[in-house]
C-alpha cells in the first residue's frame, strides 16, 4: 500500500512528478491519501482519469469532499454529522459506509442488466416500426404518404411500448441479493 499525505501530494503536484506517482500506485493494491486539501482530492481523481482512462468512483462524506464527488465518473455521497453537502453534489447517497458493498455489488448489477435490456429492447421497438414503415412504403408505391396518424404515433410510443419497459426495468432482479453478495464476482460477468 501506499499513503501520501497533503504535503507530499503539493511537491507531487508543483514539481511535475504526476507520473512517477501514478507509475508508483500502479504497483500497489491501495493508495491512501490523508490529510489533503479539498483541491488536492480533486485533483488526484482527474490525474487517475485523464492518465489511465478508467472510471473513477469518489466517496465522501462533508463539504470538503464536494470537489472531489464532481471529478469522479460517480460519486457517492455519505449522510452523516458533517452535513448534507457530499449527499447534494453525489450520484448516489448512502447513509453509512457499510451500504457501500450493497449499493455497488447488488444495486450496480441490478442497474446495469436493467438498462442493456431497456437499450435491446427499445432498439428491438424502433427497428420493427422501421421496418413495417419501410414495407408499406413498397405497398403504396413510395408516394411519400403517411401509414399512421401523427396522434396514433404519440400514443404508440407513449402507452403501449414504453410501459412494459419502464415496469421491466423495474422489477426486474435476475439474480437475488444475497446470491450477489456472496459471489462478487457476478457483477464482472454482467459486463
Amino acid at each position: 500500500g501506499l499513503v501520501i499525505d497533503g504535503q507530499t501530494l503539493s511537491i507531487i503536484f508543483q514539481g511535475g512528478l504526476e507520473e512517477k506517482l501514478l507509475a508508483l500506485a500502479r504497483h500497489c493494491r491501495s493508495v491512501l491519501c490523508c490529510r489533503a486539501t479539498p483541491l488536492q482530492k480533486s485533483m488526484v481523481v482527474k490525474l487517475v482519469r485523464r492518465h489511465l482512462n478508467v472510471m473513477t468512483l469518489s466517496i465522501g462524506d462533508g463539504a470538503n469532499d464536494v470537489s472531489m464527488i464532481q471529478a469522479a465518473n460517480v460519486g457517492i455521497g455519505v449522510s452523516g454529522q458533517e452535513g448534507m453537502q457530499a449527499v447534494m453534489a453525489s450520484d448516489f447517497a448512502i447513509s453509512r459506509f457499510k451500504h457501500l458493498k450493497k449499493l455497488l455489488l447488488v444495486h450496480g448489477h441490478w442497474c446495469y442488466t436493467r438498462l442493456a435490456k431497456m437499450v435491446i429492447y427499445f432498439f428491438y421497438k424502433n427497428v420493427c416500426y422501421v421496418n413495417l414503415l419501410f414495407w408499406y412504403q413498397f405497398f403504396c408505391g413510395f408516394s411519400g404518404s403517411s401509414m399512421v396518424d401523427y396522434w396514433q404515433m404519440i400514443f404508440f410510443n407513449l402507452f403501449f411500448t414504453s410501459v412494459p419497459p419502464l415496469l421491466f426495468g423495474v422489477l426486474d432482479k435476475d439474480v437475488s441479493a444475497e446470491t450477489l453478495l456472496r459471489l462478487p464476482e457476478l457483477y464482472k460477468k454482467g459486463q
